[in-house]
């Protein structure tokens, strides 16, 4: 069992075993995941009955997503995993919205400041999990024109993620031995606020 946590875009928290999601909390609120993501976690697992140490470990949603959003959740996820000895296990949240689409899709979150990320899938293998072909990828919403000119892709717009999803993808991407997500967040641009050069002092 893992516990799933995503702030790529709203907030969405999830207990998932192998058979599927025991308990999910989701908020579309983009600016409110430091107020509710401690309270998820919390109401999710007291709902699956599962305590924390019975977990393998957490998966955490890396985005794409804006910066001060998404690192609530990837801190969440670290700071839980530590607490309980457990490893994190990243997936890019775009590859979650994907999982279990049986067609070629083009994945598609709204990261604010008139700027869509996106990310486009082949139709999956065998195995089910997601082949990601391009992205994730930022564009400017005048220009997307462009990218929803390919062909031969059905668009998925996802106000949230699906923390249950992103779990469950995390489960099987690791019984598959497949290497792990990246390590780093994908923000795909600075953050709005940045620490300013110090202003040198002459004696």
């Amino acid at each position: 069992m893992l516990l799933a946590i995503d702030t790529s875009t709203g907030t969405s928290v999830a207990v998932v075993s192998r058979e599927g999601t025991l308990a999910e909390r989701t908020s579309a609120d983009t600016r409110g995941h430091a107020e509710v993501v401690g309270a998820f976690i919390r109401d999710v697992l007291a709902e699956a009955g599962v305590a924390p140490h019975e977990l393998e470990g957490v998966a955490a949603g890396m985005g794409p997503g804006p910066f001060t959003g998404l690192r609530v959740g990837i801190a969440a996820a670290r700071a839980f995993a530590v607490g309980i000895g457990r490893p994190v296990l990243p997936v890019v949240s775009h590859d979650a919205v994907a999982y279990g689409r049986t067609e070629r899709v083009l994945v598609v979150t709204d990261v604010r400041r008139r700027e869509y990320a996106w990310s486009r899938y082949a139709a999956p293998g065998s195995d089910g999990l997601p082949v990601r072909l391009e992205g994730p990828s930022l564009t400017p919403v005048a220009d997307f024109d462009v990218v929803t000119s390919v062909a031969g892709y059905v668009r998925i717009d996802a106000p949230t993620i699906d923390a249950g999803l992103l779990g469950i993808l995390a489960l099987a991407r690791h019984d598959a031995g497949l290497a792990a997500g990246p390590a780093e967040p994908v923000y795909l641009r600075a953050p709005d606020v940045t620490l300013s050069t110090p202003k040198r002092v002459t004696p």
